[in-house]
């Protein structure tokens, strides 16, 4: 089954992070990633690096990801 902390370790593992926040049921879970590789980049682009930091994962083993991609300073603003 999969938990709140391995969808963390997994986005951790695959993209440089200055904060990481996962809740979930072992389906459905919402993240808060703060990175600063999402300087720059849409929305879109920025789940795109944290699908593709789970790689494989999103399609076998979690069924929903919600998610906030904030950019440090978006985070310190209170985005």
């Amino acid at each position: 089954m999969v938990t709140a902390e391995s969808v963390k370790q997994g986005i951790q593992n695959g993209l440089a992070c200055e904060h990481v926040e996962v809740i979930g049921d072992g389906q459905h879970f919402q993240a808060l990633v703060v990175s600063e590789a999402f300087a720059g980049r849409s929305r879109v682009q920025r789940h795109q690096l944290v699908y593709a930091a789970l790689g494989e994962r999103m399609r076998e083993e979690i069924h929903a990801l919600s998610m906030r991609t904030l950019t440090p300073g978006e985070w310190k603003a209170g985005g």
